[in-house]
């Protein structure tokens, strides 16, 4: 039907409410708008896909007519998932040598594994920080450690995104 080198790039998929859903790529987000299943609200100004009689508006952001009922997207507490929410930083020094993960609140004090109780820490300031808070170890942390969404997954996940994405991933 297209060429299929084409079809290979990303498209952001919009719930009916705006809401970004995932990112799919071209082959699939042409099927939804040649169904009526989704409507194009960007595509890429200079890229057109051509057919032997037809050409069609390269897409970018698709948004689905009827609302699609997800259940609550919820990103898994990994190693490698702290280290991209963290930016592939120290949280205590900037560093991107030697990264490991730190319980800011130590678990023999309690401390969990939790989002907020973990941070991406370089082995320096993890050996300083020990066994202590860190105010205790006269460490601060340059910010504070959070639950991601899966919006923030998705924006983080696609590195640079496309400039039509950014309004829908909240930037």
């Amino acid at each position: 039907m297209f060429p299929a080198m084409l079809l290979n790039g990303n498209v952001l998929v919009l719930n009916q409410d705006y809401q970004p859903l995932s990112v799919c790529n071209v082959r699939k987000s042409m099927v939804l708008l040649l169904m009526k299943k989704a409507e194009m609200l960007h595509d890429h100004p200079r890229k057109k896909i051509r057919t032997i009689r037809t050409e069609f508006d390269y897409p970018s952001v698709i948004r689905l007519r009827k609302y699609a009922r997800i259940p609550y997207k919820t990103i898994v507490l990994s190693r490698k998932n702290i280290l991209k929410r963290d930016n592939n930083r120290c949280l205590y020094c900037g560093s991107q040598e030697k990264l490991t993960v730190d319980h800011v609140i130590p678990k023999s004090r309690g401390g969990a594994d939790t989002w907020e109780n973990l941070v991406t820490a370089c082995t320096s300031c993890n050996h300083r920080k020990g066994n202590a808070t860190p105010k205790e170890a006269g460490l601060q942390l340059r910010k504070k450690p959070f639950r991601p969404n899966h919006i923030i997954y998705l924006r983080d996940f696609y590195g640079s995104v496309h400039d039509t994405w950014k309004p829908y991933l909240y930037y």
